[in-house]
């Protein structure tokens, strides 16, 4: 027997290419999920994420946001 259940997906996520999330999982707002993970529970909001299973490597940082603001400025 085949069961779906939904997925959340907060606001401001970054999920790479060739990711699969498997049905319930609910990704926390402002979180990065790396390239080719796979998403077996939930991920809290703020962190970066990836791997097979998928698993939370830190928490991203003010320094973190800075280096990107600085980043697109240059653009």
């Amino acid at each position: 027997m085949n069961t779906s259940k939904p997925i959340t997906i907060g606001e401001n996520v970054w999920i790479g290419a060739n990711c699969v999330i498997c049905p319930g999982v609910t990704i926390g707002k402002d979180s990065i999920i790396g390239a080719g993970s796979i998403v077996t529970k939930d991920i809290p909001e703020g962190v970066i994420a990836f791997g097979n299973p998928c698993r939370v490597q830190r928490k991203i940082t003010q320094e973190d946001r800075l280096a990107y603001s600085e980043g697109m400025e240059k653009e």
